[in-house]
């Protein structure tokens, strides 16, 4: 049985003065999804807000600062992008050949490493061939070959936890050593989400179970202080086992000393953080998560988070007497939405990445059809649109192939869909925008950039209504006859927005979120839907397993598990069809409210588009400090 491993560094015997203090800097990336270079695939034009290269060129800044200091990444870095793609599926890491992330994380003298979620997206033995060549520990507590009894007695699919024996610059000019426990954390999900992946070859277990028993451990082999690497949001603190988003939970243990989040792909501490983020036990300026430090370095290398810890040694070792807390960004943005780069790239990252991005470049460039209209997604939080009409029509197309001649094939097929790419804490850059022309593989990875695979589900109308009106959660409440209320909550992902093709219903901003009440007027072929009727959905395993809460427990029979990749389904799709004519279909739309307006952001490059949305009456108000394009909306 895997248990922790430890890793030394230079040592000496620990030092005999009673009292000495250090200053120890623990530097963090988390969500890198590949992006390797400051390189937007989807565009395929450069890109200053992304790339470990560029936050390389932060992390040896942020080193010289500190006289001590260790480095991890918190997960999601295998997959995430077109050349994480290309080297998953087309090269599959010939024998000798490391993967480009790997090289470039060794480059960067990484300390230790957890897995996220998307690690697996490909596979377990793609993720062990990967990983052969790091020249760091990889950890993971929670994602267990098979589970035992207790965690310790789990059967480990890597070691748990890793024990850093190092030696530290004292602040009197003296060394010392020290030794510090990591723990890595995953949300549990992962059994679902890859459930083709892994079932029968890896388990999971709830975050806190693992991170209590494996932290613990780590403090009896002598670890003075313990991290904890969690692949995890926030959270709330919760009795109940299993959640996804868990580091609040994670770090009320004892013996978690610093906590560094992810998954979510926000930034903390922050100036100003979503509602959900101002709950007892966070403190959003400092920093802290129940008074402990704690970081989330955004995402795709926007930023390093940084915690740095003052120690004192006394005749218990090493304590935290006091930390400071940030999140260091590889760009600003300037009074006119533009960004600066605060740093430049890394050389030995550069050339870790260079021959695959080079492939990756031939690659997404080759032609797979046409496209006689533009396909954008700057407007789909506000009805409708062609690229999601576009893919709704694949995923359909399949399932209903899948299902003929089965006992499901004469129930409706609908298909759901949701915009991947819509702005939020991707910034004014995260739409996709097609112009209607040839269209190359990188645009169709732009419109399905997800790993997720096909699934079909039995669901009756009353289950239908109920995944509609979480999905319009959202929007926020208006009130009849208000001005400028906000539209859109900023806390909710777009990729939770599903529209369900083959339906038509309106959407009562009116009710409150959440609401049955919201969701209007239900129709398939014109006639209202009987809450009892059968429906086929086509839709992802990421929803099918209970992604983004949508399907109520217990409403969806799974009738269907593709092995196929929505993506490929896809590109199969534009190559039969060969010259694309999408139109929007007539799926949902606003229940008007006479003398209401909203304010909606989108991307700047929206205002071509006004005329796609001429019946909310669009009024430009310009583009704010943060690049978006505000847009008035008349509801």
């Amino acid at each position: 049985m895997l248990t922790g491993v430890s890793v030394s560094g230079r040592q000496r015997e620990p030092s005999k003065t009673r009292t000495e203090a250090a200053h120890l800097r623990l530097l963090a990336t988390t969500d890198l999804h590949v992006n390797l270079l400051p390189y937007d695939y989807y565009t395929d034009q450069p890109a200053d807000t992304l790339g470990l290269a560029r936050a390389g060129g932060l992390i040896e800044r942020l080193r010289s600062e500190a006289v001590n200091s260790l480095l991890f990444d918190n997960g999601d870095f295998l997959q995430g992008n077109p050349l994480g793609d290309y080297i998953a599926r087309s090269t599959g890491l010939r024998d000798g050949e490391i993967h480009p992330m790997i090289a470039a994380m060794n480059a960067l003298r990484y300390d230790a490493v957890t897995l996220g979620n998307h690690e697996f997206n490909y596979g377990l033995s793609f993720l062990d061939r990967a990983l052969e060549d790091a020249a760091f520990p990889v950890i993971a507590a929670n994602v267990v070959r098979r589970r035992g009894p207790t965690p310790l007695q789990d059967a480990m699919l890597r070691p748990p936890y890793v024990l850093l024996n190092r030696i530290v610059q004292t602040e009197d000019g003296g060394e010392a050593s020290i030794r510090i426990g990591v723990v890595g954390l995953a949300p549990p999900q992962i059994a679902l989400w890859d459930r083709a992946h892994l079932m029968g070859r890896a388990e999971t277990r709830d975050m806190v179970e693992a991170a209590a028993a494996w932290a613990q451990r780590a403090r009896a082999e002598g670890a003075d202080i313990v991290v904890a690497l969690c692949h995890s949001g926030i959270g709330v603190v919760s009795d109940r086992s299993g959640e996804e988003n868990a580091a609040l939970s994670v770090a009320a243990l004892p013996d978690i000393d610093a906590v560094i989040m992810g998954h979510t792909h926000l930034v903390f501490p922050a100036a100003q953080m979503p509602a959900g983020a101002a709950q007892s036990g966070v403190d959003v300026r400092r920093g802290t998560l129940h008074g402990k430090p704690a970081v989330m370095a955004g995402f795709h290398g926007s930023h390093v988070g940084v915690i740095d810890l003052h120690l004192q040694h006394g005749a218990a070792g090493w304590t935290v007497t006091d930390f400071a807390c940030e999140a260091r960004p590889i760009v600003h943005r300037g009074k006119d939405g533009r960004c600066v780069p605060t740093t430049g790239c890394l050389p030995p990252v550069t050339a870790a990445a260079d021959v695959a991005h080079q492939a990756t470049l031939t690659h997404i460039r080759r032609p797979v059809g046409t496209t006689s209209v533009p396909l954008h997604s700057y407007f789909a939080q506000l009805g409708p649109t062609a690229a999601l009409g576009l893919i709704c029509a694949a995923q359909r197309a399949a399932v209903s192939d899948l299902l003929a001649g089965t006992p499901c094939g004469g129930l409706p097929v609908l298909s759901a869909a949701a915009p991947f790419k819509a702005g939020g804490r991707g910034g004014p850059e995260n739409y996709t925008e097609i112009p209607s022309g040839d269209l190359a593989l990188r645009h169709l990875a732009g419109l399905y950039h997800f790993p997720n695979m096909l699934r079909a589900v039995r669901m009756t109308g009353a289950g239908l209504a109920a995944w509609l009106s979480r999905a319009a959660a959202q929007f926020l409440q208006v009130a009849p006859g208000v001005r400028d209320a906000p539209l859109i909550d900023v806390e909710f992902p777009s990729y939770n927005f599903d529209m369900i093709d083959g339906l038509s219903y309106e959407i009562d901003l009116s009710e409150a979120a959440g609401s049955l009440e919201r969701i209007r007027d239900l129709r398939h072929n014109g006639a209202l839907v009987d809450p009892t009727a059968q429906f086929v959905i086509a839709t992802n395993d990421y929803r099918a397993a209970g992604g983004g809460d949508l399907i109520a427990p217990g409403s969806a029979e799974l009738v269907h598990d593709c092995l196929r990749a929505n993506f490929d389904l896809l590109l199969d799709h534009v190559r039969r069809t060969g010259r694309l004519a999408p139109t929007r279909p007539e799926v949902w739309r606003f229940a008007p409210m006479p003398e209401t307006t909203v304010l909606f952001r989108t991307g700047p490059r929206a205002v071509n588009y006004l005329h796609e949305i001429a019946h909310l009456r669009p009024e430009n108000l310009g583009t704010d400090r943060d690049g978006f394009l505000n847009l008035r909306l008349h509801i």
